[in-house]
């Protein structure tokens, strides 16, 4: 096996720890699943998990120069992922208009799964702190005079990317069904949909701020 086993397990434990401590994916997961059910979470998160795989390969590929050259890119991508996020927040506060034609189409959900999939994907892709965190990460567990560099940036990005499954998709999942109980309520899918919309505004404030 061309990785150090120590490394591997200490990465996988490390990982789980990271996983399990709430942060911007896995609220974001919680409130797709919250609107549109256990199949938006799930796809929510393959969403997100996709993103992580770029990133992966970003870090591989040593791209971190560019951020380190120019400071700016890093403030650019930053600012353009928080407007994202809280457009998507305001927007699920002010527009009710078409939500029930969505409800219907999508079988009870107040999110298709095409759009929380790609949502998961660009607030991820346009968060650059996710970017740098996963450049400094992985690195700490290669093993250079293993040889095969590329290789085991693959295994500990497919382990990562397995783990992100298993711990936000639980979380999409369990959100989903909690939502689809409200949503038999009368009146609370509104509710909901104020719930997630200010979890994504949240979310866009702190990555706006974070520095």
């Amino acid at each position: 096996m061309p990785i150090d086993q120590h490394l591997l397990l200490a990465f996988a434990l490390t990982t789980v720890i990271a996983m399990i401590t709430p942060g911007p994916d896995m609220l974001f997961i919680l409130g797709c699943g919250m609107r549109g059910g256990p199949r938006a979470g799930l796809l929510a998160t393959a969403g997100v998990a996709t993103s992580e795989a770029v990133h992966v390969a970003v870090a591989a590929a040593g791209l971190a120069a560019l951020f380190a050259a120019v400071p700016a890119a890093f403030t650019a991508v930053r600012v353009v992922g928080a407007a994202y996020l809280i457009y998507l927040g305001v927007r699920m506060l002010r527009h009710r208009q078409g939500v029930d034609a969505e409800v219907a189409a999508e079988g009870g959900g107040g999110m298709s799964g095409r759009r929380a999939y790609l949502n998961g994907l660009l607030t991820n892709l346009l968060n650059p702190k996710m970017v740098t965190f996963t450049i400094a990460f992985l690195p700490q567990f290669i093993a250079p005079s293993l040889g095969h560099v590329w290789i085991q940036f693959a295994i500990l990005g497919t382990v990562l990317i397995a783990m992100e499954f298993v711990v936000d998709g639980l979380v999409g999942v369990l959100a989903g069904r909690i939502g689809g109980w409200l949503r038999r309520r009368e009146g609370a899918r509104r509710r909901i949909d104020k719930a997630t919309g200010g979890i994504f505004i949240g979310l866009g404030v702190r990555l706006a701020v974070e520095r």
